[in-house]
């Protein structure tokens, strides 16, 4: 994990890291729990908005039906964009295959 993402995450009020006598940030295991959560979260394509929602002390309480609603849409609007990529690589397969140089 990266000094620069820990700040962001601090930054967007996702991690509230201790501090030491000397001002450095100090990690707790919640806290590096907390991060490897959000990590995962941000790898399922969540956006930042919708993690600080999900995540207990954020201070974002949603309604539970609004937040998976929006988790829903977020979701559609994936597989939107899969289907595309299908398609995509599906045409450039076909240009390779006519080509002479067949994919993997």
């Amino acid at each position: 994990m990266s000094a620069r993402s820990l700040r962001h995450y601090e930054d967007e009020g996702l991690i509230v890291p201790g501090r030491c006598a000397n001002g450095f940030r100090d990690y707790c295991q919640s806290t590096v729990d907390r991060v490897r959560l959000i990590r995962a979260l941000l790898e399922s394509g969540l956006p930042v908005r919708l993690i600080r929602q999900a995540l207990p002390g954020s201070g974002g309480k949603p309604e539970l039906d609004e937040f998976l609603r929006e988790v829903r849409e977020h979701r559609d609007r994936l597989a939107a964009r899969i289907a595309v990529l299908d398609g995509q690589r599906a045409a450039l397969d076909a240009y390779l295959r006519s080509a002479g140089h067949p994919g993997p």
